[in-house]
């Protein structure tokens, strides 16, 4: 069975780089019929924090991203780490190493100078015939992996193909700190054979640590996982996604007024894609996302185009559930939602909304009285304007309140004074709701209702 993972740290939210991986993650076993993991690495302590933790939670939750494993706790798996260094050490696969970290600097300052690259030179590696330096007192040791001195470390990436480096490019990797606290590189070789991972999908900042990983999974005897590299995702001006580029939070754009479905979609679209489709369902990218068509070039996050995915699914949202969205978005503004049925005020407006807190604000139109400008009153509302505004506030108070006839007493109106419409349209409009720009008035007028509109003109006639 395949079971992939997304295996964030708690050291800040979630963010759309992070969301991507899991996303990929996520519809490789939902293609496959295989089981997704959720594990949360939180091995820094002084970094990772319970805010980060739900952050990433409610951001997998909002995304609709379910797991079927997990949360899995890396600081509540301690003994587990620490039994299998035990075992690296009885087995000769591992060693006590007791530099101080003055002797590691001077090491590679010694190094650097005769233009080697600094690494580990493996004094404290045990090996047949040597003699290792006398134990000092005062270190407490740190625990070595014994890389394979010879070789090279080979896998065939998903996305970027058959890798290979050499064994004498790696060093022996600490696996445990001086106070026994395990490091990430070896956590994370446990955990995936623990939960037994068959394919791990992460960022290609990771394509370093590979080699490292594989090399403890074999001698821990394990069965290696496919590994898959995607490259990381940029802003327009080609560096390295940031803040100003829009990586915050996932929790973020759903307070922006983002759908998780349109977040999904683009997500999908950065470093993957399916023939020209741009737009597609859950359904559907689950369907396809078979591990091909993965891009090893970076993707470039162009919110413009996110803006543009969002307007399309807004459209095509149900209007309940898209008031029960706004509503609270309204209110959040200080305005009740009172009077106007909310579901036909978002079908009014969400053709042209790219967000749903534009929704929340072309909806205050109905929700929220705007004294008229007094410029603008004299500029629209004049003389010549009166009569007919009159005779159709007297019409509308015994028409059918519907706005096909509303539109009809309006043309009525104009036929009767010789008016164009904009003449007539835009004054009407400032008069009952204190703007100029609204979507067609007769839908406007139907939706206030007739007793808010009468009262409204009349004020001023």
């Amino acid at each position: 069975m395949v079971r992939t993972r997304f295996a964030p740290s708690p050291t800040g939210f979630l963010h759309v780089g992070g969301a991507r991986t899991a996303l990929f993650s996520w519809a490789y076993a939902r293609h496959h019929q295989g089981e997704f993991i959720l594990r949360i690495e939180d091995t820094d302590v002084e970094r990772s924090t319970p805010e980060a933790v739900q952050a990433i939670l409610d951001g997998m939750r909002w995304l609709d991203l379910n797991w079927d494993e997990g949360p899995f706790y890396q600081m509540q798996r301690m003994e587990r780490y620490r039994a299998v260094i035990a075992q690296l050490l009885t087995e000769g696969k591992a060693y006590h190493c007791y530099c101080s970290p003055e002797e590691l600097e001077a090491m590679r300052e010694a190094q650097r100078a005769r233009g080697d690259k600094p690494r580990y030179d493996g004094r404290w590696r045990p090996a047949a015939g040597k003699t290792l330096p006398e134990i000092p007192a005062d270190i407490k040791p740190v625990v070595r992996f014994c890389n394979p001195p010879d070789g090279e470390v080979e896998w065939n990436d998903l996305v970027k193909g058959t890798i290979r480096i050499a064994n004498a490019e790696l060093d022996d990797l600490i696996i445990a700190r001086g106070d026994g606290t395990p490091t990430y590189n070896f956590c994370v070789v446990v955990d995936d054979l623990d939960m037994r991972i068959t394919h791990v999908i992460r960022g290609d900042d990771h394509v370093n640590n590979t080699p490292r990983q594989i090399n403890i999974l074999r001698a821990l005897g394990a069965e290696l996982p496919v590994y898959g590299h995607v490259p990381m995702i940029h802003g327009a001006d080609g560096q390295k996604l940031s803040k100003r580029h829009g990586a915050v939070s996932v929790t973020q754009y759903d307070d922006d007024g983002y759908l998780p479905e349109a977040l999904n979609n683009y997500l999908a679209r950065l470093g993957w894609g399916h023939g020209d489709d741009e737009v597609f369902s859950r359904e559907q990218f689950v369907q396809w996302f078979d591990g091909s068509n993965l891009s090893s070039a970076p993707a470039q996050f162009n919110p413009e185009k996110l803006a543009w995915l969002n307007n399309h699914y807004i459209k095509q949202a149900d209007n309940a559930r898209l008031a029960a969205l706004v509503q609270p978005r309204i209110e959040a503004l200080g305005v009740q939602v009172a009077g106007a049925d909310l579901q036909a005020v978002i079908a009014l407006f969400k053709d042209r909304a790219n967000t749903l807190n534009e929704l929340a604000q072309s909806a205050l139109l109905f929700y929220q009285w705007i004294e008229p400008d007094a410029g603008l009153l004299e500029q629209h509302f004049t003389a010549e304007i009166k009569p007919a505004l009159a005779e159709f506030a007297e019409a509308c108070a015994g028409i059918e309140w519907q706005r096909e006839t509303i539109g009809a007493q309006l043309k009525h109106s104009l036929t009767q004074h010789n008016l164009k419409m904009p003449k007539l349209a835009m004054p009407l409009r400032l008069l009952v709701t204190g703007r100029l720009q609204t979507p067609s008035v007769d839908a406007v007028l139907e939706l206030l209702g007739r007793d808010t509109v009468l009262t409204r003109l009349r004020r001023w006639l």
